[in-house]
């Protein structure tokens, strides 16, 4: 074979048998943007809002409440009769669970100030990390509370 048919050869390859491979490939790539896509896809991510964001938790039905707690609970004891243990009484646990916390009145205080506390410490790192960044630091107990605001509603 000559240097002119082997140069010929090279460019009729480029010129007809490279844009033919060239439009295959871009008939065939265009299979791969329908894969995930039809009718039970998720094609975009939804944002997630965070609780605190979106409000006050909604009030529960009393009724719906009490319902869901006996129906646990009478889950519960037939899991410990199958396990041939004593079986609880769901009446009384029903009441119990139901009842306001009348007997711990400290404890909510006391899970209270705990938060109060961690939120504060995190606050504070974030002054300290505020100010090594050359920037003003916030005020602790005002930054505290508007914290605690965003994740419960009112401190």
């Amino acid at each position: 074979m000559s240097p002119t048919s082997q140069c010929l050869v090279v460019l009729l390859f480029t010129g007809v048998a490279a844009p033919v491979a060239g439009m295959l490939f871009r008939h065939v790539s265009r299979g791969w943007d329908s894969v995930g896509k039809g009718p039970f896809a998720i094609e975009q991510q939804l944002p997630l809002v965070p609780r605190y964001i979106s409000g006050s938790a909604p009030a529960v039905d009393p009724a719906i409440q009490a319902a869901e707690v006996r129906q646990m609970l009478e889950a519960k004891q037939e899991r410990q009769r199958r396990r041939g243990e004593a079986a609880i009484d769901v009446e009384v646990e029903t009441t119990r669970l139901l009842a306001p916390s009348a007997e711990e009145p400290g404890a909510s205080a006391r899970q209270d100030a705990e938060l109060r506390a961690e939120v504060r410490q995190l606050v504070i790192s974030r002054n300290e990390r505020r100010m090594r960044k050359g920037l003003d630091p916030l005020d602790v107990e005002a930054e505290t509370e508007r914290q605690l605001e965003d994740f419960i509603g009112s401190p």
